[in-house]
């Protein structure tokens, strides 16, 4: 009886599915850092927005810091110019395929949404004849100019979102132009509008024809040609006289009233050598001399390769040309003219908005020395590549202050001033806890982010390379002017270099009560620091750590161990090391773990791991884990090669055959399985599949699990520590704890070793590790992650957690251990080791776990109540909830592309069930499985009256609706999954036999599939329809036609006799469980 109970464990109660309602949802919340793949940028400076488009069809729009709106087109369009209707609260993009949106910032409810309110999309025959190359606003924000290819100009009116009948052709522009001038002057390059005369707009021709256009006349005021091509126009504010930049490198000053020559020759700033275009240029004036700021215009065969804005101002003596490490997109100058309603003398620039393509890049015009400001949002995440992240929440007070402090003091050289973009106010509520989110970088820093709320900024950097004998090159962003014409000064944090690949970080651990910091390198270097409040002048003691001393015959071919840095060095106030660890040989580290209580660390690689004392700076125990035939001398690559480089060649070939043999025994089976299935007229696929057929005719039929064989130890390094784990447990027997450590390897072994710590005189007493237990998966599948859970099946608390009231002691003596591998989630008793529940993870759908965290799920309306769960993402990207006490599922949703290997490598869980992955090498995309915890924008954007129209009310309307059959139907099923919106949380129906799997070798269970069945009821024919889908799908029919809207993939077949229409009754039931 206890043994079917345990197979066939009860359904949920109705209490249960409205718990799981309150712990369980998943939601695409936002993204943090910079947009990758930049396009363009607008600025509103009355409302003081700023907008960004990208090539793969986004927009971002933000305000003061937590304030910001997305929009997101289709990923195969690009936004190629942005313009905001300034006051207005409306967007105008235009995008790749000819079409044009008008986007409006709305109120809705607390909060301000983005809404398309207009779309204008040029036909097929028009986008021909109509390539647009340019387009430009007017000063009354009512008519966008709409500059082509072949040199007309369209005019779309805003308030109708219709072309006019008014074109511009380029011939009538042309018989006003003097014989002279008469070729063709080429594409539209540029359209400037007169500032005084809306009437009047310049046009620019690509090879150099300019012409000052009257548009109420239609006619030509002024023909100006040079002989460069044109790249861009820029006005003076008094509209007599403009500035004109060219390919060359030169930009002309010409006057309204003369035509025949410029006012002024034509200048190029860093001549006489051929220089690069000038692609932008922007004449602003100001209480001295004007500003003139332009892109490009470098010497070719110098500093062809560089990506520069030059700013000059000739009172002052300003002229730095700021050096950026990516190519510039656009920039854009804020004035105060335009921020006021005053009438304003002169344009007062004080800010310059660069737009690179890695970077965003903001610089004070009004502090001496032209310093960039520090930005709250939009940082560049990769400003040298992401290699490991942490996410730590609930920082202490104390500790979030040294961090501040510390990186306060990092930034002696940005601008005091406020941050300049501060538009729309954040709706919602501050944050209650402080959190962040550690990455490790390639060029072995640490940076530390404010992930508190929903803008992202940077708090403090720490860099390990000054620990070691690696060469730095100097600052990048030091605000020093080079000695060298051009005065170039390099700006900005995108550095994609770095001094030495050995330095990168791995692996981040950081104690949050402890002030203690741990970090893993790519050499084999581990460091451990703490937080201090004073610049401090030490020596750094390492010990080196061998784990594979005892083994003969053993040669490192990889890379050498990164030296240490002799003598006292001085370390600024933050986090300052306190004890190296070299381990050898110096593979990269694979696996971290440390106990601030017990002041033990624990690094593995690919050869074994090492139990450091960094109390005492004293090695405590080793282990190599590699097998007698994997003595090789590589690094952590997984290909296993030979000393025989004639045997290595000769394995490969016999795999090879062996493979194509497995593979046509393979073939063999699935066509007799073919075969066999052509004689049955119904069957069951496995969850594999992302299509479900329809349910047997035997409700005692279940799924047939995959045969799961034991991997071939070539195929990855069953030697490598994949997870290291402290704990304090029942080891030996029920009547004591004791302390102990946890190794997994990727061959599927796992070490348990009872470490003994001195309670008394910490420092001179020594640790004794010793070996205890062995645990030997059958499957040799990789341990990903271990955890002990307590008699309340709740984890163990963190070190020092219990101190801190932050987390009750364990209770009970009937621990149990639950172990994570890529296959399969078990759990054993302690200290017995007897297994007690067990869910097959690949054997069912075909997935792997990549990642894997233990989290505290809080109820949304009851503060009181929690639970521990295990958060699973697999290779498919899909993620999963399981019940820690029996891993039962609770929550499945779609969450990544499986193609998306980086975003599913660089994924990470928080311990409030919010998950952060790189979508781009530049930005973090955040989630939730979480209903309580969701970090989502709540701004609002106040406009001032009349901008909006009153909305009319809406007359009430009388729907008659035919009452619905519910007949076996849960609120659960009525819930449906999408992009942004709460996942569905399973069913009773899929949930209640999420335990049967857990006794028996190849038990077939009834969530290794789901099973709908679509039935429709026709009044005078006959119509099947079978939907298989993987998850919920809602089928509506109307006639002959049907619409199948699913998270997945999706397969309908309707068969229909007859032409009388369906009566639109659907039910769904599920296969009876066995």
């Amino acid at each position: 009886m206890f043994k079917f109970l345990r197979k066939h464990p009860p359904k949920d109660s109705e209490e249960r599915s409205q718990l799981k309602k309150e712990l369980f949802g998943y939601r695409r919340c936002l993204d943090h850092g910079f947009p990758s793949k930049p396009s363009c940028m607008a600025y509103d400076p009355k409302l003081k927005l700023l907008a960004i488009g990208t090539k793969t069809g986004r927009i971002k729009i933000v305000g003061a810091p937590g304030v910001e709106w997305s929009i997101e087109l289709r990923s195969d369009v690009s936004v190629n110019q942005l313009f905001f209707l300034p006051e207005q609260g409306r967007l105008l993009s235009l995008c790749s395929d000819n079409t044009v949106y008008l986007w409006e910032i709305n109120q809705r409810g607390d909060k301000s949404v983005v809404e398309q309110k207009r779309e204008y999309t040029f036909s097929v025959e028009e986008s021909r004849m109509k390539g647009i190359s340019v387009c430009c606003l007017t000063n009354s924000c009512e008519q966008l100019l709409i500059g082509t290819e072949i040199g007309n100009i369209y005019i779309l009116d805003l308030n109708t979102f219709k072309l006019l009948d008014q074109i511009i052709y380029q011939d009538v522009v042309m018989q006003n132009v003097p014989d002279d001038f008469k070729v063709n002057p080429g594409a539209v390059e540029a359209l400037a509008v007169h500032p005084t005369d809306p009437d009047k707009f310049l046009i620019g021709y690509n090879r150099g024809l300019i012409v000052l256009w009257d548009n109420e006349a239609s006619n030509a005021d002024q023909t100006y040609n040079s002989t460069q091509q044109l790249e861009s126009l820029s006005w003076h504010r008094n509209g007599t006289e403009f500035m004109s930049a060219h390919n060359d490198g030169s930009y002309i000053v010409w006057s309204t009233t003369n035509s025949a020559e410029p006012k002024e020759p034509a200048l190029t700033p860093y001549g006489p050598f051929p220089c690069k275009a000038i692609s932008k240029i922007d004449w602003k004036t100001a209480k001295l001399d004007p500003f003139i700021i332009f892109a490009g215009g470098m010497p070719r065969a110098s500093y062809g390769d560089k990506h520069t804005v030059s700013v000059m101002q000739g009172s002052n003596n300003i002229h730095t040309v700021l050096d950026f490490t990516s190519k510039v997109v656009d920039f854009i100058t804020i004035s105060r003219a335009d921020e006021t309603d005053e009438p304003l003398e002169t344009d007062e620039p004080h800010t310059l908005v660069v737009l690179a393509e890695e970077e965003l890049v903001l610089i004070d015009l009004e502090t001496q020395g032209c310093p960039s400001f520090s930005l709250p949002y939009f940082n560049s995440l990769h400003s040298s590549p992401i290699t490991c992240s942490q996410h730590v929440s609930n920082i202490p007070d104390n500790l979030w202050q040294k961090i501040v402090d510390a990186g306060q003091a990092q930034n002696k050289n940005v601008s005091a001033r406020e941050w300049p973009i501060n538009g729309g106010k954040v709706a919602g509520a501050e944050s209650l806890t402080k959190d962040m989110l550690l990455t490790g970088h390639e060029d072995g820093t640490v940076r530390f982010w404010d992930a508190s709320s929903t803008s992202m900024s940077l708090l403090y950097k720490l860099s390990t390379a000054s620990i070691f004998n690696v060469e730095i090159h100097g600052d990048h962003n030091s605000g020093e002017v080079e000695e060298e014409w051009p005065p170039f000064r390099k700006v900005g944090n995108y550095d994609p270099f770095s001094d030495d690949p050995r330095l990168g970080i791995q692996k981040i651990a950081l104690c949050s009560l402890s002030e203690t910091l741990v970090v893993a390198g790519t050499a084999g270097q581990v460091v451990v620091l703490r937080a201090e409040r004073e610049e401090r002048e030490i020596e750094v003691s390492s010990t080196t750590v061998n784990v594979v001393s005892d083994h003969d015959g053993f040669v490192w071919k990889g890379h050498e161990a990164l030296g240490k840095k002799e003598g006292e060095t001085t370390f600024a106030a933050g986090f300052q090391p306190v004890a190296v660890v070299q381990i050898s040989p110096p593979a990269a580290c694979t696996a971290l773990a440390f106990h601030s209580e017990w002041q033990l660390v624990a690094a593995g690689t690919a050869h074994g791991f090492g139990l450091f004392d960094y109390a005492q700076k004293k090695e405590v125990t080793s282990r190599c884990t590699l097998n007698p035939d994997d003595l090789t001398g590589t690094s952590d690559t997984p290909i296993s090669r030979r000393k025989s480089f004639k045997k290595s060649l000769r394995e490969s070939f016999r795999r090879l055959r062996r493979r194509r043999s497995e593979r046509r025994k393979a073939a063999e089976e699935k066509a007799k399985e073919e075969k066999k299935g052509e004689e049955k007229e119904e069957g069951i696929e496995v969850k594999s599949s992302p299509v479900k057929t329809s349910p047997p005719a035997s409700p005692e039929a279940r799924p047939v699990e995959r045969q799961v064989e034991a991997r071939n130890p070539e195929d990855s390094i069953s030697s490598m520590v994949r997870c290291l784990y402290f704990a304090t447990t029942y080891i030996s027997d029920v009547s004591n704890t004791a302390s102990s450590l946890w190794v997994g390897t990727n061959g599927g072994h796992v070490y348990i070793y009872t470490v003994t710590v001195p309670q008394e005189k910490r420092s001179e007493n020594e640790v004794v590790a010793v070996l205890a237990k062995e645990i030997k998966l059958r499957h040799k599948a990789p341990v990903m992650a271990i955890a002990v859970v307590d008699g309340r099946t709740k984890i163990l608390p963190d070190p020092l957690e219990v101190q801190h009231a932050r987390a009750k002691e364990p209770q009970g003596n009937n621990h149990s251990v639950v172990i994570c591998s890529e296959e399969q989630l078990k759990i054993f008793t302690l200290p017995h080791l007897k297994a007690k529940w067990k869910y097959k993870i690949t054997a069912i759908n075909g997935s792997r776990i990549r990642k894997v965290a233990f989290v505290n799920f809080r109820s949304r309306s009851d503060d009181n109540y929690s639970e521990c769960n295990i958060a699973c993402l697999n290779n498919q990207g899909e993620l999963s909830v399981y019940s820690v006490s029996t891993l039962r599922q609770q929550l499945e949703a779609s969450c990544l592309r499986r193609e998306d290997i980086n975003g599913i490598s660089s994924f990470t869980f928080s311990k409030n069930g919010q998950g952060f992955y790189l979508q781009s090498a530049s930005e973090y995309a955040r989630i939730t499985l979480s209903a309580r915890n969701i970090t989502e924008p709540t701004s609002s954007l106040e406009l001032k009256e009349g901008m909006r129209e009153a909305e009319p009310e809406p007359e009430p309307e009388t729907e008659t609706q035919e009452p619905a059959d519910t007949e076996g139907t849960t609120e659960n099923e009525a819930a449906q999954t999408s992009s942004g919106e709460n996942a569905e949380v399973l069913n009773d129906s899929v949930l209640n036999d999420s335990q049967a799997n857990t006794t028996m070798e190849g038990e077939i269970t009834q969530d290794s599939v789901q099973i709908m069945q679509v039935t429709e009821e026709v009044s005078s024919s006959q119509e099947t329809s079978r939907t298989t889908t993987v998850q919920e799908t809602t089928t509506a029919m109307s006639g002959d036609h049907t619409e199948t809207s699913t998270v997945t993939s999706t397969v309908t077949e309707v068969t229909s006799s007859g032409d009388a229409p369906n009566t639109g009754i659907m039910r769904k039931t599920r296969s009876p469980h066995p």
